[in-house]
């Protein structure tokens, strides 16, 4: 198991011991907080407007909204957004957060893989949605212009700031295995969407288009989820290389005088 929770990220000797993924080689830790809440903000403002109107307009949409991978992928990046951007916070004020004191390696494992999917998945929603799906013109209702901008390519910017903010390291090898599990079992929801609800949440996963035609789009998506995981798995290593350890909290507590961590890594070696 050891070996596992290391191939994943969290080495024997603690999790994260730099305090990578709350702290930036450019901004103090107070204003990488302060970035990633405000981002979180707006993106929980966009749900709650799409809610309001969808929730007018067309009520059923709030239902189907869930079976797609770009909502899907939206609610990651607010979710992780907040999550980090609080981790952060707290590091910020007291020199640790909870996330490597308190959480048990299971959650630290799926802390550090969320982040990877944080930096591939948003670019496949821009990829797919801007090259396959969108047929123009340009939307003539603003709100839908408003939705499509800010999940389909906000999206994207934010996933680009996490690789270029944060001090992290690169995502560990083991996780592009994790990311194509994903993606199938997403697929799987799609078809599961079909059967109770009746429609295919993208064209292009209807089969009635052609088994060659499915099975391409299925494979090239896999292919491109692989291919942008190892950019951005490059690009986070060159900026680790070149810009070195992240600006540490004035309050940082060393991991030697933490008597909590020691009892975490003294229980996580039996």
């Amino acid at each position: 198991m050891a070996t596992f929770y290391k191939l994943m990220g969290v080495a024997s000797d603690g999790f994260d011991p730099e305090q990578r993924f709350v702290t930036s080689w450019l901004l103090p830790p107070s204003l990488l907080a302060a970035y990633r809440l405000l981002f979180a903000l707006f993106d929980w403002a966009t749900i709650i407007t799409i809610f309001i109107w969808d929730g007018i307009n067309d009520p059923d949409e709030i239902a189907r909204d869930f079976s797609y991978f770009t909502a899907l992928t939206w609610w990651g990046l607010t979710t992780y957004l907040t999550i980090s951007g609080l981790h952060t916070l707290v590091y910020s004020s007291k020199g640790y957060t909870w996330l490597h004191r308190s959480w048990p390696r299971p959650l630290q494992v799926l802390h550090s893989l969320f982040y990877t999917t944080i930096v591939v998945f948003p670019f496949i929603v821009t990829i797919v949605y801007w090259a396959i799906l969108y047929d123009g013109p340009w939307f003539s209702v603003k709100m839908s212009a408003f939705a499509n901008v800010s999940r389909h390519a906000l999206n994207s910017l934010a996933a680009l700031l996490e690789i270029i903010l944060p001090a992290t390291s690169p995502p560990p090898w083991l996780h592009v295995l994790f990311l194509i599990v994903l993606l199938a079992m997403y697929l799987g929801l799609a078809y599961v969407t079909h059967v109770t609800q009746g429609f295919y949440v993208y064209s292009f996963l209807n089969p009635a288009r052609g088994a060659g035609q499915l099975a391409g789009y299925i494979v090239g998506i896999a292919v491109a989820c692989v291919v942008i995981f190892l950019l951005a798995r490059s690009l986070v290593w060159a900026r680790k290389r070149f810009t070195g350890p992240g600006k540490r909290s004035k309050n940082d507590m060393p991991r030697h005088n933490d008597p909590y961590t020691d009892q975490q890594l003294e229980m996580s070696a039996k």
